[in-house]
């Protein structure tokens, strides 16, 4: 299950035989029961998603695993799905368990494998964007994963504080506490890169 470019430039052209189930619960049990095609289904509505979200948690270069491994997961587990929140929202407590899981073990930050020194680079930056992004990806590299994992589901994933307390199992209170700290955080981070020089 590997994202390839080209699987995400056909994915939509390979899943076009397969019978859409529209019913989350229908597409849960078609899945349960070992119906490849609602696998494949459920696969492409997600697996994005779920991908962006490691990309930003472990980096690239493990992303493609550990979106394989959540994928495995899910399949395994889907049989304890009970439906008291949405399926996506379940998909990605596995995803940030797996993401924070794997940070533990390394026990390093690996969202981005680019290392700055910010007094070495910060007068030397270009104005170029993919600077900026660099530079941004830098900073958010060095938040705490727990801190940038509440960050993404809200800035990317554009997760309410209900769902984002629902996939990571706090309550919506800490979720805004969490938010406010790493976006405080990522300010700091950037103005240390040099952000306002890029």
């Amino acid at each position: 299950m590997r994202r390839s470019d080209s699987e995400e430039e056909h994915g939509d052209a390979a899943g076009s035989d397969c019978p859409h189930v529209s019913d989350p619960s229908s597409l849960v049990t078609a899945c349960i029961a070992g119906d490849r095609n609602a696998m494949h289904q459920l696969y492409e509505q997600s697996a994005g998603k779920v991908y962006g979200l490691m990309v930003r948690m472990v980096g690239r270069q493990d992303a493609d695993d550990l979106t394989q491994q959540v994928f495995l997961q899910a399949f395994r587990k889907l049989d304890q799905f009970r439906g008291g929140s949405s399926l996506q929202t379940w998909l990605y407590r596995l995803a940030a368990n797996e993401a924070l899981q794997h940070l533990r073990r390394e026990k390093v930050r690996r969202t981005q494998p680019l290392q700055m020194d910010p007094h070495a680079h910060s007068q030397d930056l270009s104005t170029d964007t993919s600077e900026r992004i660099e530079v941004f990806q830098a900073a958010l590299a060095r938040l705490d994963p727990e801190l940038r994992l509440v960050l993404s589901l809200k800035e990317e994933q554009q997760f309410s504080y209900r769902q984002i307390a629902e996939t990571l199992g706090i309550p919506e209170g800490t979720v805004g506490s969490r938010l406010n700290r790493a976006r405080q955080e990522l300010r700091t981070e950037l103005t240390r890169l040099g952000w306002d020089s890029v």
